[in-house]
């Protein structure tokens, strides 16, 4: 019989008490193991990624198996770094301010269905270099994948330390009600709602990778052939399914028209004369979502694409225009390969359309004129952009990865996944000696008007005490209390006593 959650969490968390995470020598050993999973069972990820979502071959290890690889191999290449206690500059002479990189402890990393293995794995790579017990939950919307997931991290990672979970709604509520020390989550803003609450019953922190509608801006300067390619890839790959996927445009009528004439001349040519049979798209995860986006075709006019078959779990790649702001299509998150225009009339438009709705996950903003660029980076937020591309800010591994407000909170990817689960641990580490506490006896009672007054005057100005400040108070004492103690103030000062 299978243990229960609540063993199942005592175990890890038994684990992580025992000390069995914190080497360093551990963690790198779980990390080379993880590796090795990713690179001997390729062939099973890719398959998985297959029955779950039809993705091709390049897809599933362009955007999935290469991806985790490559992150564990940047770990491993850095964590000697990452872990190290680091000293900072202190304003108390004579003392050590150090911060020390500590794991939370039982952390619960919940994928997401869309990229199931990236998703899933990426973030636990980051948990196990930071020293966390880690509990995996797949997404059950990915069966394939959850089943290889949890099928191949026994056989190569701690049993105790990561145990993998699955299951569906029922299954992550009750595990929701045991006790973490960290949740991550990437999935719908609905049930990131949900996460958040069950974390708020013991005060877990969290991070939660959400989604929203990502807008593109697109203005009459720049080459439309190149622009509307990268628009397109952006939108279509994994059928659309992607977060930070283009969710609609904003343009002028006149650009409006050209690219329309591009976008069907390269779909053509990516996908032929009938998409359906392409075998470089991706399927819908499900029936039941075909059917919502079914629904959105009535917002606009139809001008490409527009078939779709439940039961195939296909859509063709479509683009609407004439659509309403408020329609269905323009107050959801798409989530597949619908891509609706917005006419407006300039970049000043465009950046106040965006401004009334939710926070995106991404912006993406097609100019090749340097002010407007700048002018959408600091009128509106947003959790990342690209410049003239889509996607790719993504897979930089020097840049946090994460939302704002609705599109979710905190950021992960490279460093910032191992600072992510890591609790930053301040200590400031003081010289234990009497004089050095008779230099500062002004703080201890009883409390004189000759203290105040001395206190008072010896603070700098601006900012609040800093070196100069302490130097002051160490001095006037100095002389308060004689040369004798001058001459044992330099003795003490240049010999083991640390600044």
């Amino acid at each position: 019989m299978p243990p229960s959650y609540k063993e199942l969490v005592d175990r890890a968390r038994s684990a992580f008490n025992g000390g069995r995470t914190l080497s360093v020598e551990f963690r790198r050993q779980q990390l080379q193991q993880l590796g090795k999973m990713y690179r001997e069972n390729r062939a099973i990820f890719v398959d998985a990624l297959k029955s779950d979502l039809n993705k091709p071959e390049l897809e599933a290890m362009m955007m999935e198996v290469h991806h985790v690889e490559d992150d564990v191999n940047f770990i491993l290449n850095r964590l000697d770094k990452w872990v190290q206690t680091e000293e900072v500059p202190s304003k108390i002479p004579m003392d050590q301010s150090v911060i020390y990189n500590e794991p939370y402890g039982v952390v619960l990393v919940m994928g997401a269905w869309n990229y199931p293995l990236q998703l899933t794995m990426l973030p636990v790579a980051g948990a196990i270099a930071a020293g966390n017990a880690v509990v995996i939950k797949p997404s059950e919307v990915s069966p394939a994948t959850a089943s290889a997931i949890a099928k191949l991290v026994p056989q190569y990672l701690d049993k105790e330390c990561y145990p993998v979970v699955c299951g569906g709604v029922p299954e992550t509520t009750e595990l929701l009600k045991e006790r973490f020390d960290y949740i991550f989550y990437t999935g719908s803003t609905t049930v990131g709602k949900i996460v958040r609450d069950a974390a708020n019953k013991f005060l877990t922190p969290t991070t939660l990778e959400l989604g929203g509608k990502s807008p593109c801006f697109i203005d009459n300067t720049v080459d439309l052939a190149v622009a509307t390619r990268r628009i397109l890839w952006g939108k279509m790959i994994n059928l659309g399914q992607t977060c930070i996927a283009p969710d609609y445009i904003l343009c002028t009528k006149e650009v409006q028209e050209v690219f329309v004439k591009t976008a069907k001349e390269v779909l053509r040519e990516w996908y032929g004369e009938d998409p359906s049979k392409s075998k470089d798209l991706c399927r819908i995860v499900a029936g039941r979502h075909v059917e919502r986006l079914a629904t959105y075709l009535d917002s606009g006019k139809v001008v490409i694409g527009g078939k779709y078959n439940v039961d195939e779990k296909w859509m063709e790649p479509t683009l609407l225009v004439d659509v309403g702001e408020q329609s269905k299509v323009m107050t959801d998150e798409i989530f597949g390969p619908i891509l609706p225009i917005i006419n407006v009339k300039n970049h000043v438009d465009a950046i106040e359309f965006i401004n009334k709705r939710e926070k995106p996950l991404a912006l993406y903003v097609f100019s090749t004129k340097k002010d407007r660029q700048e002018m959408f980076m600091r009128q509106v937020p947003c959790g990342g952009a690209t410049l003239n591309d889509t996607i790719f800010h993504v897979g930089s591994t020097d840049l946090p990865f994460g939302g704002v407000g609705n599109s979710g909170m905190g950021a992960y990817h490279g460093k910032y996944t191992f600072d992510t689960f890591t609790h930053r641990k301040s200590c400031l580490k003081r010289s234990y000696n009497s004089f050095i506490d008779k230099l500062m006896q002004a703080r201890y009672p009883p409390y004189t008007e000759k203290k105040m007054n001395m206190l008072i005057s010896q603070r700098d100005k601006g900012d609040g005490p800093g070196v100069l400040h302490y130097l002051k108070i160490i001095m006037t004492n100095l002389i308060s209390m004689g040369l004798g103690a001058l001459i044992l103030y330099l003795i003490l000062h240049y010999s083991d006593a640390k600044v």
